[in-house]
C-alpha cells in the first residue's frame, strides 16, 4: 500500500537524486519568420535520458515536499512552492524514481497532494518545467490540464535544440472560488 507523507525538509534538504526515463521522441520547436512551429518528431530508436537534482533546492521559497512510500521505501517525490512575486505555485519536482513503479497511480497521488497545497496557497496558477524530450511527463501533465505556456531554447546549454532537450513551461490556471 502506497502512503503519501510530508517530508522533513531538514532531513532531505540538499540530498541528491537521479531519475532515468526512456523517450521515443520529442517536441521540436523551430523558429519561423513570424514565430515558432512546434511539432512532434520520433527518434530513430528510443533514448535513455536522466537528470539529477536535489531535494528542497536553496532557490525555492519555503518549499514543501511529499514522498510516496511503500514498506518504508521512497518511490516518488513531489515538491512545490508559492512564488509570491507572481502568485503562481511552482511544482519544482515530481518524479517516480524507478521505472518499474511508473504507471501505477503513484504520480497521480503525488499530483493530487501538491494540487491541494497549491489550492491552499491561494495561487492563481500552477506551473512546472519539463523538457521537450520528456514525452511521457508532458502527456501526464496534459492529463491534469497543463498546457505549454512558454519555452526557452537555450536554458540549459547553447546546444539544447541540437540535443532535443528544450525547456518548456507548462501551466494550469487554478479554480479560485
Amino acid at each position: 500500500m502506497v502512503e503519501i507523507k510530508e517530508l522533513d525538509r531538514e532531513e532531505y534538504s540538499g540530498k541528491e537524486f537521479t531519475v532515468q526515463y526512456q523517450t521515443k521522441g520529442y517536441w521540436d520547436i523551430q523558429p519561423t519568420s513570424d514565430g515558432f512551429d512546434i511539432f512532434y518528431k520520433s527518434f530513430c530508436e528510443p533514448k535513455e535520458m536522466l537528470f539529477s537534482d536535489t531535494f528542497f533546492n536553496e532557490w525555492l521559497e519555503n518549499p514543501v515536499g511529499f514522498g510516496a512510500f511503500e514498506a518504508g521505501q521512497l518511490l516518488g517525490y513531489v515538491e512545490g512552492t508559492l512564488e509570491k512575486w507572481n502568485n503562481r505555485y511552482r511544482i519544482s519536482n515530481i518524479c517516480i524514481f524507478d521505472s518499474s513503479n511508473r504507471n501505477k497511480g503513484i504520480g497521480s497521488l503525488l499530483m493530487e497532494v501538491i494540487f491541494a497545497e497549491a489550492s491552499k496557497s491561494g495561487a492563481r496558477m500552477t506551473v512546472l518545467e519539463t523538457q521537450t524530450c520528456n514525452e511521457n511527463a508532458i502527456a501526464f501533465y496534459k492529463k491534469y490540464g497543463f498546457k505549454i505556456i512558454g519555452f526557452d531554447l537555450f536554458a540549459y546549454s547553447n546546444s539544447d535544440p541540437d540535443r532535443k532537450e528544450i525547456r518548456i513551461e507548462m501551466g494550469k490556471a487554478m479554480d479560485l472560488k
